[in-house]
């Protein structure tokens, strides 16, 4: 599916690929949802990537409520520069390291929420058109919601599609 680069599609993206990656983690038992992934991956379990997700729309409704009121915020986040996203990604998932699964789900889909109703708000010309906010640079506000919704979710089915093969388990 190619990157949304509309209105319409990127809210029908985003919806369809948070449906997608809550139809896959609620086809398997809560046992299977909470088993650990095998190997050494930062995201050790659907908690993990679901938390990795939420805290990731977190970050972009920080920048968002920054730059929309006059401000440049700090991309992606104080004290950690994009160089640096591995290191980040590992403080985020030490944040959510006694979360519960369904807690973690909760968080979610209230930051998504949050995500779709940012999108539903732009017209086409101030999602995709560069420069219409200073403090997305040379990006769009649109690639910005890309990356933290349809982008990042399809990132996420295809990581626990990866991790439960990997153990055997059918996804499909």
């Amino acid at each position: 599916m190619p990157r949304p680069a509309s209105k319409i599609e990127l809210e029908s993206q985003a919806s369809q690929k948070f449906e997608d990656l809550f139809e896959l983690i609620g086809n398997q038992t809560l046992e299977i949802q909470e088993r650990e992934f095998q190997g050494n991956s930062l995201n050790r379990s659907v908690r993990d990537v679901v938390c990795h997700l939420r805290h990731w729309q977190l970050l972009f409704l920080d920048w968002y409520e920054t730059g929309m009121h006059g401000g440049k915020p700090v991309m992606p986040a104080a004290g950690y520069s994009w160089k640096d996203t591995p290191e980040l990604n590992r403080r985020i998932q030490s944040i959510y390291t006694t979360t519960e699964l369904n807690e973690a789900k909760r968080l979610f889909f209230a930051s998504h929420q949050s995500m779709m109703r940012i999108i539903e708000k732009h017209s086409d010309e101030e999602l995709f058109t560069k420069k219409v906010y200073a403090w997305t640079g040379t990006s769009t506000l649109g690639s910005y919601l890309v990356s933290a919704t349809s982008s990042h979710y399809d990132w996420a089915i295809k990581f626990i599609k990866k991790q439960w093969k990997a153990q055997g388990l059918k996804t499909s």
